[in-house]
């Protein structure tokens, strides 16, 4: 078993708002959430009130403390009030991607029980769709102007009405947050994250050197609905102090415009960006001296083109691991390892143990050697929501989190991720599951069997390769095309081969490793 080399964490018991906001009233002026896009800003001493006002409109829609209220939109510093707002209520906030399509924002609204849709009307044409058939009785939208819009209520609305939030009881131990993840196989599962879960994590992060703190300035175009950008950015950056410049999403040009501007310090970012950060034509020329510090994570990072990157900026770049599951961060690399340890994702986060055991006998294995990666922490979810039997499978007696990942540890104790037990697809950070795209495949006449696995990219990580037994004739781009228009577009097929037979084990279990081999 390894342990953290950081001081244990006292978690206080309180509720997460409480938690985030406590300090923000003493920044006074400084920027807390700023619009990348229209400069629109709210200082710190100004948003604890935003988030009661915030609490006590969306409580008079009559949420109350267990109800689920989910947010299908892009980022915004409202997308934050709200999570807060939500928070406050001691209700549960579920955070769908923006780029969902009707069936699979409908999904997740039917499996998580959402009473509150919070959303966009740039979103219209989808949410409308989704929302029928569901338990969602009010749409609320983000939108600055929605007074054309006779069956929703505006956000800003609800805030101005003169009340104050209810008073609610809070147990550390209730549900807070319900992100959507596939864990290491099948469909989207809500992960049941609670006031402590998220809290301890923010504070296990803080134990690390000089993460981030009240002089900092990042730019948060990773997403809100990602636990990634939920807890790391938003939530810990207000935590600590930072002002977030929010961007709704990714473009590299006004990215950068942004760092200037702004005079970023800290930037979190994903593989793919560090890619364009370490190669892209754009970045000759572009104004990095603020910036102290780069942080990866939500996929597996190579060293080469980490090194690469952390020279052109010209600081230093960190690694992190983690998972919905777990809050998201367990292992992170210290910054005194960053250029010694290149690719490895670091060390246990404070009051963390992991294991590397035999995935197939559960046996510990001795350093060196590959196995599958346990985690055990009070970031680690309190399970699967309606899911007794996953969540069985997924978390142990003992408290152990399979994680699906192979990994070793080196004698000084660095984790290096070389695989993936799970069959989980990782698109530029984002989660594909290759059960979902598989029973799309199914859904159509021509299609007899089909299996997807990954397929390496350099751009993107990974993307999704199908594999097809026909039933009658039909061609590789109907299919695509079919797929395309029934999933978001980050999870559609790049590629598709027809193939004889699905390789399948004596107990009707896929082979992917066996399709995975096959040439390209």
């Amino acid at each position: 078993m390894y342990t953290s080399p950081y001081p244990s964490i006292d978690v206080p018991r309180i509720p997460l708002a409480e938690f985030v906001l406590a300090r923000a009233a003493s920044r006074g002026r400084r920027p807390a959430l700023v619009c990348g896009v229209t400069g629109r800003t709210i200082a710190y001493a100004d948003l604890p009130e935003q988030v009661e006002r915030t609490a006590a409109g969306i409580a008079a829609l009559g949420v109350g403390k267990g109800d689920v209220c989910a947010i299908f939109a892009a980022n915004s510093p409202e997308y934050v009030v709200a999570v807060l707002a939500i928070a406050r209520l001691g209700a549960v906030v579920t955070t769908a991607n923006p780029l969902y399509t009707p069936g699979e924002l409908a999904k997740q609204l039917e499996d998580s029980g959402a009473r509150v849709l919070l959303t966009s009307l740039s979103l219209r044409s989808t949410w409308t769709a989704a929302v029928r058939g569901t338990s969602v009785e009010r749409v609320v939208l983000f939108d600055d102007d929605a007074s054309t819009a006779a069956d929703v209520v505006p956000l800003a609305a609800l805030a101005e009405r003169p009340r104050g939030a209810p008073e609610v009881s809070i147990d550390p131990n209730d549900l807070v947050a319900l992100p959507y993840s596939s864990g290491t196989t099948g469909m989207p599962k809500g992960v049941m994250l609670t006031h402590r879960n998220l809290v301890a994590n923010i504070l296990q992060i803080d134990r690390m050197t000089h993460y981030i703190d009240g002089e900092d300035t990042t730019v948060a175009f990773l997403p809100f609905f990602h636990i990634y950008g939920l807890t790391v950015i938003a939530l810990m950056g207000l935590w600590a102090g930072a002002t977030l410049v929010v961007m709704p999403k990714f473009e590299l040009a006004p990215y950068l415009d942004l760092i200037e501007k702004h005079r970023a310090t800290l930037l979190h970012i994903v593989p793919p960006v560090v890619v364009a950060l370490a190669k892209h034509p754009l970045i000759d020329g572009r104004d990095f001296s603020s910036v102290r510090k780069l942080f990866s994570g939500a996929a597996p990072l190579g060293a080469g083109i980490g090194a690469d990157c952390a020279r052109r900026i010209g600081c230093v770049l960190q690694q992190g691991y983690g998972l919905t599951e777990t809050s998201p961060a367990a292992i992170v690399l210290p910054e005194s390892s960053a250029q010694t340890k290149l690719g490895s994702i670091g060390v246990p986060i404070a009051d963390t143990e992991c294991r590397i055991v035999d995935p197939e006998t559960g046996r510990d294995v001795p350093p060196g050697v590959d196995g599958e990666i346990l985690i055990r922490g009070p970031q680690v979810m309190r399970g699967y929501l309606g899911r007794p039997d996953e969540t069985r499978a997924a978390i142990d007696d003992a408290g152990w989190l399979r994680t699906g990942d192979i990994g070793h540890v080196d004698d000084d104790g660095h984790f290096y991720v070389v695989d993936r037990l799970k069959e989980l697809i990782k698109y530029k950070g984002m989660q594909v599951p290759p059960a979902e795209l598989e029973a799309v495949l199914l859904s159509h006449p021509a299609v007899a069997d089909a299996a997807v696995v990954a397929l390496a990219d350099d751009e993107c990580g990974e993307v999704p390769r199908a594999f097809v037994v026909p039933r009658k004739e039909v061609s590789a781009d109907e299919l695509m095309r079919y797929v395309a228009e029934r999933v978001a577009p980050y999870k559609k097929l790049r590629r598709l081969e027809f193939i004889a037979a699905i390789p399948k084990s004596a107990s009707g279990k896929i082979l992917r490793r066996l399709l995975k081999d096959r040439p390209a």
